[in-house]
């Protein structure tokens, strides 16, 4: 997080001509990058995957269920291993100044897009210096015994075991399909770095420019495989203060504001030229401890911290009535939530017994990192951090806040450099292991998406054996022994489950705001 002031961007006053052709979007931070499969923020799939990119199928959140997308139908054998899809035709890669695509998509850009997460020898799997996250700690690679394609619109998986969670994990934003004939001209130019800053894609949007901190644009995609998307042109305006985002949106600056605090959502409400969309979040807002740093390596010290903190004061003070409070990993609208999972409560004096069973009576000294602006799952978090750090010093732990720009923070954390950490996560496949394995396996530290570091066989196993089965009741069961172990070890100190706000002015249509804080602009229109 930078500590100097950000520059911030003013776009002019559009006319009315210019509002019906171009959609202005206030967002709260730049993305990692454009090459999505690199990175597991929120933030780069927003501007990357969900503008740019189309999967084989997507999760529609309205109905819950699995959809075409890239692949027209599917069909899975009757032992689970083996997926074919059928691929749609007369799909068109994005035409630019730096690409012009000779060839509609085709399975070999499938076949391409998954080869190079899953095989150590493909040239392109080299180019991302800090590996694959999602695919990594989705072992993919030892869950896919083969991908190929049997012909030019048909793709097929093999898998070494069933996966009931495999069809799922394919709607998420590090499964976007690529373009083979792009990443070949940038290989034989020597110069693959390009795919992360010139991306390509199917998607509704086209890149055309990314200034770091200020602005990404993007152009309609008229040759949409669903139609030419209803605004001619859509910019992400970096906005990561979100008083600045509000006031740019009042004076139609822009026309949608994100992850506004819950006093502008109150404002909003009052004010007759603004609208408030919302819905019940699919996320966590968390505290993840490092249990490879003594002697947060001890259950006894995460335990301390959990009961230490007055979760209530918290909510109040920085989520102020927008959110619920988080006893586990898992939102409350998640199937196989465990409901009557026992919470830690708020006694600072036992926290103190535990220390001093722990032989730490005295406490002890350690970092507490934050980012500096505010987010949907950390509205505010300066007087998040320094809630902590006071319910922290009350039992002798002397926490030093250090606030880290977003992607630094992200990047160190995967490295597992921090002690004590606000972080959020956000399912974004509808299925409950996208909490699990991502946050708690083996392989997600990995890969670094396990902000915990905690690498347990019990718990592994759980995980695995209920992605292994199809039996919703079987998984449920093997979940909440998961979500038990979770809180005993107490790996989080969870926080909240936020509610999933946008603002956007009275005359964008169409916009609806997802639970798994997915962006889709394609059908959103500005009518006067």
């Amino acid at each position: 997080m930078r500590l100097a002031a950000l520059p911030l961007l003013f776009v002019p006053l559009l006319s009315p001509a210019v509002q019906a052709a171009t959609l202005s979007v206030c967002t709260e931070a730049s993305p990692e990058g454009f090459d999505v499969v690199q990175y597991n923020t929120l933030t780069t799939t927003n501007a990357s995957a969900d503008v740019l990119m189309n999967r084989l199928v997507e999760f529609d959140g309205t109905s819950g269920k699995l959809v075409p997308s890239l692949a027209e139908s599917w069909t899975v054998s009757a032992d689970g291993l083996v997926y074919d899809f059928q691929l749609r035709q007369g799909v068109k890669f994005h035409k630019t100044d730096y690409f012009t695509p000779s060839r509609e998509l085709t399975a070999e850009d499938a076949l391409f897009s998954f080869q190079r997460m899953l095989d150590a020898n493909n040239p392109w799997h080299k180019v991302a210096q800090s590996g694959f996250p999602h695919a990594q700690s989705m072992q993919l690679p030892s869950l896919i015994k083969s991908v190929e394609a049997p012909d030019s619109q048909h793709l097929r998986f093999t898998l070494t075991h069933p996966e009931a969670t495999f069809l799922a994990t394919l709607s998420m934003g590090f499964a976007s399909i690529y373009s083979a004939e792009y990443t070949a001209q940038l290989l034989k130019a020597g110069t693959p770095e390009k795919l992360n800053a010139q991306p390509i894609g199917t998607g509704p949007f086209v890149f055309k420019r990314f200034q770091k901190d200020a602005v990404v644009r993007y152009a309609a995609n008229p040759d949409y495989f669903d139609g030419k998307p209803a605004v001619d042109g859509l910019i992400y305006a970096i906005t990561p203060d979100a008083n600045v985002r509000l006031q740019k949106l009042r004076r139609g600056e822009c026309q949608v504001a994100l992850s506004p605090k819950p006093m502008d959502v109150s404002a909003a409400e009052k004010d007759a030229a603004l609208k408030v969309v919302s819905t019940p979040a699919f996320m966590t807002a968390f505290v993840a401890f490092n249990s490879q740093h003594p002697p947060l390596d001890k259950a006894e010290v995460r335990q301390a911290i959990n009961l230490a903190f007055d979760k209530t004061n918290y909510l109040k003070a920085v989520f102020e009535g927008s959110a619920i409070a988080a006893n586990g990993p898992y939102p409350p609208n998640t199937w196989s939530y465990a409901k009557d999972l026992p919470g830690y409560g708020h006694d600072p004096e036992q926290a103190k017994t535990l220390l001093a069973k722990a032989g730490l009576k005295d406490g002890f000294s350690t970092t507490l990192w934050t980012r500096p602006t505010g987010s949907l799952l950390n509205p505010n978090p300066s007087l998040g951090a320094q809630l902590l750090q006071a319910d922290l010093a009350k039992i002798g732990i002397r926490a030093e806040i250090r606030v880290i720009e977003w992607g630094e923070l992200v990047r160190r954390a995967k490295a597992g450099e921090h002690d004590i950490l606000f972080m959020g996560w956000a399912g974004d496949n509808g299925d409950p292991d996208n909490f699990l394995t991502p946050q708690f396996s083996c392989a997600a530290v990995q890969s670094g998406t396990n902000f915990a570091r905690y690498c347990d066989k019990g718990l592994d196993q759980l995980i695995s054996d209920g992605k292994g089965t199809s039996d919703v009741s079987k998984r449920t069961e093997l979940y909440k022994q998961a979500q038990t172990q979770i809180q005993q070890q107490a790996l989080w100190l969870p926080l909240a489950h936020p509610t999933a706000v946008a603002l956007t002015r009275k005359d964008v249509q169409g916009y609806k705001v997802s639970a798994f804080g997915r962006q889709d602009f394609s059908k959103v229109a500005i009518k006067p």
